[in-house]
C-alpha cells in the first residue's frame, strides 16, 4: 500500500522579540522564497503570508518530511537569504526559537487562505502575540508565555 495524506497544517512563527521587519516593499520577495523552500521539500504550499513581524505558512506535509525539520530548513533557508539581502531586510535580527503548528480539515482550506491573505486587515485589531495565544487556546496547547517569543 502506498502512503496517503491529507493534512493541512498552519505554521507561525516570528523574529526574535518580534522586531518588525517585514515591510510592503520585501514581504513578497521573502513570501516566496519560503514557499520555494517548501516546494523543494515536496510539500503543497498554498499560501506563505505575514505581517510586519511574524509569517504564515499554510501547507500539507509531504509523508517523507517531519514537522520540526521542515520547519528549521524553512526558517534557516530564509534567515541566509535575508542576510544576504540585507538591504532589504534591514531590521531582521533573526527567527524566535519555535514555532506554532496547528492541524486543520481541508474543509478549512479556502478559509485560513482568506485569513492569511487578510493579515495586514487582521492585525489592525490584534497584535501577533493576542493571535498565537488564541491559536494555542483555541487547540487547547498548553504554553508558558514566557516562551512564547524568545
Amino acid at each position: 500500500m502506498s502512503t496517503y495524506t491529507q493534512i493541512l497544517y498552519q505554521v507561525v512563527f516570528g523574529s526574535k522579540r518580534c522586531a518588525n521587519f517585514l515591510t510592503e516593499r520585501n514581504q513578497d520577495e521573502l513570501f516566496k522564497y519560503m514557499a520555494g523552500v517548501l516546494r523543494n521539500k515536496k510539500c503543497f504550499t498554498y499560501i506563505v503570508g505575514g505581517h510586519i513581524n511574524h509569517v504564515h505558512l499554510l501547507f500539507s506535509l509531504h509523508p517523507k518530511q517531519s514537522l520540526s525539520g521542515l520547519v528549521s530548513d524553512v526558517k534557516k533557508a530564509s534567515e541566509i537569504m535575508m542576510l544576504k539581502h540585507k538591504t532589504s531586510f534591514l531590521r531582521f535580527t533573526g527567527w524566535q526559537v519555535g514555532y506554532g503548528a496547528f492541524t486543520y480539515s481541508i474543509a478549512s482550506k479556502e478559509g485560513l487562505i482568506r485569513y492569511v491573505e487578510n493579515q495586514k486587515e487582521h492585525h489592525r485589531r490584534v497584535s501577533f502575540r493576542e493571535e498565537l495565544i488564541g491559536f494555542l487556546k483555541q487547540h487547547g496547547v498548553e504554553y508558558n508565555e514566557k516562551y512564547l517569543f524568545v
